[in-house]
Parts: C-alpha cells; sequence; structure tokens
C-alpha cells in the first residue's frame, strides 16, 4: 500500500467499521462518550460531502449488556440488536444527522435479488445524504474474513476522539500504513525463496521483464533528434540539410492499461516531444505512480514538466480545442473511443478504429503451418490489434482433412466459429453480424473465396488496413499478395500478431496507423518526429537565378 496515502484525495465513499470493543467499555456496558465523538466525526464527514456508511459489530454485546450477561441460547435477535439501533439513531439524530437502520444477517447475501435490491437502497439514501447503518457482522461482505477479530485490521484505534478525520486529511495515523512497515521483519512462515519465486512468476504475468526491455532497446538508440538525413550541394557554397526533429506536444488518451503509459512516455522523452497522458479510471492510481516514478527520473535541466497527467475526463474535450498548442493526438483505446476523438478535434489524430485483421490460407498452404498461424492469430491474444478476426480458405480446401482439423482445432481452444453465407452452410455454423466486425475475443468470421484475387477484394472491402496475412507455399501468390494488399502491415506464413513495435525492433509503440498520412503501422520513435530544412551560404540570393549554377550534388552524411 501506498505509505503517502495520496489516494485519500480521490475517495468519494468511506466505510467506517466499528468493532464491538470501540461501542462497548470493559465492563461490557455502552461507550457513551466514544459513540458521540464517533458521530460527530460521521457529521463532519457527511457535511464535508464524503458518502458514508456505518457497519457497527457492536449490537450483540450492547444486547448481552440488556440481558445483564444471561445466557444467549433463549435470546432473541431482536433484543440483541435493538440497543445499538436506538443508540446509533438517538446519537446521529442529536448532531441533525439523518441514519438509516438496516438489520441483515449473512443469509440475506445469498439471496442476488436481495443484494441488488439493497444495493439500490444504500444508493437511494447516500444521494439524500442520510447514513446507512449496518448492524450485523460481514453485512458488507460475506466472504470469510482472514482475521479473527476486525480489530486485527483497523485502519485506526476507535479510542481516538478525531482518528477518522485525521486519515481522510492525509495524516500517518493508523495501523494499516505504517510509514516504517517496509523494515519490519517477514513472518517466519514464509522463506524469501517463495517470496522471490512468487515475485517473478507475477512478474511474468505483468510482462514488466518484456515492458522494461522494450525501453532499454529505446535507451540503447542513437539519438534520432537532429539527426541529418540527407545533405545536398544546391550550388557552390550553398549546403542543405534535412534533418529530424520532435513534433512538438503530444495528447494521448488511453484506455485501462497503464503498460501503456510507460511506453508512451519513454517513447516521448526519447524522441524529445513533450506529452499529456490520460488513462482510464481504471488504472488511475497505477498511472499516478507510473507518472511520478518516471517525472521524477527527469534531469532538471528539462523538467518534471515534460509529461503531464490528465486526472479528469472533463478536461478532454478543452483538450481537444488547443489546436495552436497541442501538435498531435493519438487514442489507444475501443473504437468508439477513437472514432468519438477523430469527430471532436480539428488537431491531427495518428491511430486506427479497428483491428479487423485477416488470414488467407491459399490452395496451395501447408495446412499444418497454417493451423499455426491462425492459432497464434487468433488465441495468443484476442482482445489485441493485430488478432485474427477473419480467416478466409480458397474453395479447394472445402471439407479437406487440414481444413477440418484446423476447425476442430479451434472449437477445441474455445474459439467461437461464424460464418459467410458460404462457410455457414458447409459447416453449420452461425452467420456472422458482418464481415466487418472485430469481437476482440475468442471468436472469428469464416468465408470462402473462389481464388487470391478474391480473397484480396475481400480484405479491400472490409478490412480495416491493419494487419492481413497469406499462408501459401506459392511464391508468386504470395508476392501478388503482399504488392496488392494496401495494408500498414502485410505478412507471408507469419502470424498477424508480429505487427508490434517491440517486435519490429522500433523499442516500443504509441499506436498502430492505418492512415497513410506520415506515420503507418507500429509507430515508434521515428513516427513522432517530423523533418526541417537547414541551408547555410555565405551570402547568396535568388535574384531571379542570374549567376546562379545548381549542381544539386548529393552529399555524404
Amino acid at each position: 500500500m501506498d505509505p503517502s496515502r495520496s489516494f485519500i484525495k480521490d475517495v468519494k465513499r468511506i466505510i467506517i467499521k466499528v468493532g464491538t470493543a470501540v461501542v462497548t467499555r470493559a465492563d461490557g456496558r455502552l461507550a457513551l462518550g466514544r459513540l458521540g465523538a464517533l458521530c460527530e466525526q460521521v457529521k463532519e464527514l457527511n457535511s464535508s460531502g464524503f458518502e458514508v456508511i456505518l457497519v457497527t459489530s457492536g449490537a450483540v454485546g450492547a444486547g448481552r449488556q440488556r440481558l445483564r450477561f444471561r445466557k444467549l441460547v433463549n435470546s432473541s435477535f431482536a433484543d440483541l440488536q435493538k440497543p445499538q439501533v436506538e443508540l446509533d439513531g438517538k446519537a446521529c439524530a442529536a448532531l441533525d444527522v439523518t441514519s438509516s437502520q438496516l438489520l441483515v444477517t449473512d443469509s440475506d447475501f445469498k439471496d442476488p435479488n436481495f443484494r441488488m435490491q439493497l444495493c439500490q437502497t444504500v444508493k437511494s439514501l447516500l444521494a439524500l445524504k442520510v447514513i446507512p447503518v449496518f448492524n450485523e457482522n460481514d453485512a458488507i461482505s460475506t466472504r470469510r474474513a482472514p482475521y479473527e477479530k476486525k480489530e486485527d485490521l483497523s485502519l485506526v484505534r476507535g479510542f481516538t476522539t478525531d482518528s477518522i478525520i485525521k486519515v481522510v486529511q492525509g495524516e500517518r495515523v493508523g495501523t494499516l500504513f505504517h510509514q516504517d512497515a517496509s523494515k519490519w521483519a517477514l513472518p517466519k512462515e514464509v522463506s524469501a525463496r517463495c517470496m522471490a519465486v512468487s515475485a517473478r512468476e507475477c512478474s511474468r504475468r505483468l510482462q514488466i521483464s518484456f515492458l522494461a526491455n522494450s525501453i532499454r532497446v529505446l535507451a540503447d538508440m542513437e539519438d534520432p533528434i537532429c539527426r541529418v538525413l540527407k545533405r545536398t550541394e544546391l550550388a557552390d557554397g550553398l549546403i542543405l540539410e534535412k534533418t529530424s526533429c520532435p513534433l512538438g506536444v503530444l495528447l494521448i488518451v488511453f484506455e485501462s492499461r497503464p503498460d501503456a503509459l510507460v511506453q508512451i512516455a519513454s517513447l516521448a522523452v526519447r524522441s524529445g516531444n513533450g506529452l499529456l497522458l490520460k488513462g482510464g479510471k481504471e488504472a488511475m492510481r497505477s498511472n499516478a505512480i507510473l507518472h511520478k516514478v518516471i517525472t521524477g527520473a527527469i534531469p532538471d535541466v528539462v523538467g518534471e514538466k515534460l509529461i503531464g497527467l490528465v486526472t479528469s475526463r472533463d478536461e478532454i474535450p478543452d483538450l481537444l480545442k488547443l489546436d495552436d498548442v497541442i501538435d498531435l493526438v493519438i487514442p489507444r483505446g475501443s473504437n468508439k473511443l477513437v472514432t468519438q476523438i477523430k469527430e471532436s478535434t480539428k488537431i491531427p489524430v495518428l491511430g486506427h478504429a479497428d483491428g479487423i485483421c485477416h488470414v488467407y490460407i491459399d490452395k496451395s498452404a501447408d495446412m499444418q503451418m497454417a493451423k499455426c498461424i491462425v492459432l497464434d492469430a487468433k488465441t495468443d491474444y484476442p482482445a489485441a490489434c493485430n488478432a485474427m478476426e477473419t480467416l478466409l480458405v480458397h474453395k479447394d480446401l472445402l471439407k479437406t482433412e487440414g481444413l477440418n482439423d484446423l476447425l476442430t482445432e479451434l472449437k477445441s481452444e474455445g474459439v467461437a466459429l461464424y460464418g459467410g453465407s458460404i462457410a455457414s452452410l458447409e459447416y453449420g455454423i452461425p452467420e456472422a453480424p458482418s464481415f466487418h466486425h472485430e469481437y476482440n475475443s475468442m471468436a472469428c468470421t469464416i468465408e470462402v473465396v473462389d481464388d487470391i484475387h478474391s480473397a484480396i477484394d475481400h480484405i479491400h472491402q472490409y478490412g480495416s488496413a491493419h494487419t492481413d496475412c497469406i499462408v501459401t507455399e506459392d511464391l508468386a501468390a504470395a508476392e501478388i499478395f503482399l504488392h496488392q494488399v494496401d495494408s500498414a502491415a502485410v505478412f507471408h506464413n507469419a502470424s498477424t500478431r508480429f505487427c508490434d513495435g517491440a517486435r519490429f525492433g522500433l523499442g516500443a509503440e504509441v499506436g498502430i496507423s492505418t492512415s497513410r498520412i506520415h506515420a503507418r503501422g507500429p509507430v515508434g520513435v521515428e513516427g513522432l518526429l517530423t523533418t526541417r530544412w537547414i541551408l547555410r551560404g555565405n551570402g547568396q540570393v535568388v535574384d531571379g537565378d542570374k549567376g546562379v549554377v545548381y549542381t544539386h550534388r548529393n552529399l555524404p552524411l
């Protein structure tokens, strides 16, 4: 956990769990003073705009005092709950705070309809600034707690009169976020080796190693800024240079994945561009931490403001109007996001709205190779923009053992098959919703075509100019496909999943562009650069080109 509690500023809803030891004294009687202090803090939080939910587990303890410690075997639940219910309501009312008691049991939460109704009830109460008070252990979660007592996991001790307010204000009080926790000894039953092995496994799953390696490639790359790309002698003593330079300021809007922030920021730094980042709310805290790490590594001579993190979605429309300040917008996310941004700004937009990638299996294909390529293109990462969405097969392969085996393997991997008009009849599969459909899941469309030219026509009509592949042993057919398919990336006998900045050796990518202007395909450092011309002379003037002898001679770099 973050010991600085920097996330507190984004908190909107606060659940206060009060244990029996807080609401009762050592002799079992009610602790009126502590309850009063608690209600005062609840009122302050409620007045400050927080949504507050109170969960008390002291009802049974208070009920026992009411029954004067008689055996509880024959005691009714109502007798046990009533003192706490009355006291919570009166204590809140005394401070002009409206509360609503919710008496629930574990068994209630086994009913999904009850849970849904309770959720709506709580939302309605919070909207009216009413404080819901749950009087039952584990009323908020029926999952078995890993601690015997809630007090063992307390964020703050309930005996302190203003501890909750201090936490909300960001002060380092309480037990859960101890600032010296990193120095505490590890539990003896967990060996260091076991922890290291577990951490490595998690690292693999998060692809941190892959991400780090892609950034190291950028770090080791030759400086791309102000690089002379071409030198030309225009005339005697007049030298023209074409050089690389940054685009300026980039605005990147991306969804969900915080690893995108690291890739984009590293590319911006390497290419010398200023950067504004807007990530998805799902990864808000991860993005904030990663942004802090990256900007902390930027030299003071440049300044950490080189990379800005936009935290509010409401700011995006205003940013999209700044065509005099922002030079390029790169959206990374859903079709809806990309389309919406393209329609909302005059700033150039680099990216792709769809990733409808095709694999065409020609009649001369090695079917074992075709099976490997198709399975990888579809199942390696189904949600990726370079995953196969449509499988085209030559009509001569219909009902062959190789194609039947491929379709069987796709089904066994959990891929849902949909067909065009021919494939759906031949194989008895549902018709596809559309040929121009991006599943982003374990599903794909299959259709049968007459020949390679029909396949190319199909790709041009229904594809998204992203990545398309032919599987064939006929080199002449392969060359026709490679030169006639007008997509950003066209492959022969290779999975569409190879269309990736890191796999292309670009180090990382800000996205994949299907545009025909500027960058196309995986966009790495070079795609974030533009060019300018530098002319060095010694007093030459045009003057109608009188006396100027043009040589236009290429010079070595």
